[in-house]
C-alpha cells in the first residue's frame, strides 16, 4: 500500500509506514460513538463465553480488544492536536496529552477506569495500573536498538504501553520491528511513527506494561472490573 497526502497526517514526516504490512488501519471509519456503542453490545458476548470458558474466552478478548483499540478507536485520534494540558474526549475536537491520550483511549475501548486520575499519573503509575509491578519489564540507561532486541526476546507481536522519563504512550510490536503511537510533543499531533528513529522515544528509563497480552486485565475488560489508578 502506498501512503496517501491525507495519511501523512497520521505519522512522522521522516516515518512513512505501510499499514498493509503492519497490519493495521489508519484511516477512521463509521460513528465514533456507535463504536463505542457497539462495543458495550460485544462484551456482553465474551462474558457469555467467560462463564461457559474462561480461558477461551480470554483468548478471543485479547484479540478483540487489540483490533477494535488499533482499527477502530485510534484512528479517528490521529492527527488530533497535542496540548500538554488538552484532554479531550472527543478525538480531533481540541487538544490532548500523552497520558490523556492513553487513558482515553483505554477508557473508549471498555476498560472501567478513571482517565483524568489515570493521566495526571507518571508513566511507572500508569504502567502498574494496567500491570503488576512484578510484571513489569523496566529498562533502564540502554539505546533504543537495545531496546527493540531486548523486546523480542520476551515480548510477542501485540500492543503494550510504555513510559518514559517524560512521556507515555503505545508500543506496538509487529514482526519484530517496533512503532510508537503517541501524542507527540515532537510533532504536536497524535501518531504513529518507528521507535527507532522517534525524537520523542529517546529516554532513560523505558516501563513496559501488557496489554493485548495481558490475561488478567483482559478479564477486567469482560467482566467489566473497574480498574483502581495506582498512586
Amino acid at each position: 500500500m502506498t501512503v496517501t497526502q491525507k495519511e501523512t497526517a497520521l505519522i512522522s514526516d521522516s516515518n512513512t509506514i505501510d499499514s498493509t504490512n503492519l497490519g493495521i488501519n489508519f484511516t477512521a471509519k463509521g460513528d465514533y460513538n456507535s463504536i463505542k456503542q457497539s462495543i458495550q453490545i460485544d462484551r456482553v458476548y465474551f462474558l457469555r463465553k467467560y462463564q461457559q470458558n474462561k480461558e477461551k474466552a480470554i483468548d478471543s478478548a485479547s484479540q478483540y480488544v487489540y483490533h477494535k483499540l488499533l482499527n477502530d478507536i485510534i484512528p479517528h485520534w490521529y492527527g488530533t492536536p497535542w496540548d500538554f494540558n488538552g484532554h479531550t474526549h472527543i478525538p480531533n475536537t481540541g487538544e490532548i496529552a500523552c497520558g490523556y491520550f492513553v487513558s482515553t483511549t483505554l477508557k473508549h475501548v471498555g476498560f472501567q477506569l478513571n482517565r483524568y486520575k489515570m493521566a495526571q499519573e507518571g508513566g511507572m503509575n500508569e504502567a502498574i495500573t494496567l500491570q503488576t509491578s512484578s510484571k513489569l519489564k523496566i529498562y533502564r540507561n540502554i539505546s533504543a536498538e537495545t531496546l527493540n532486541e531486548e523486546l523480542n526476546k520476551v515480548y510477542n507481536d501485540g500492543l503494550y504501553f510504555v513510559g518514559l522519563s517524560n512521556h507515555v504512550g503505545y508500543l506496538v510490536i509487529r514482526n519484530k520491528e517496533i512503532y510508537f503511537l503517541h501524542s507527540s510533543y515532537c510533532d504536536n499531533k497524535v501518531l504513529i511513527e518507528k521507535a527507532l528513529t522517534s525524537s520523542c522515544f529517546q529516554s532513560d528509563i523505558y516501563v513496559i506494561a501488557e496489554i493485548s497480552s495481558n490475561k488478567k486485565l483482559i478479564e477486567k475488560w469482560i467482566t467489566n472490573t473497574e480498574i483502581p489508578i495506582h498512586k
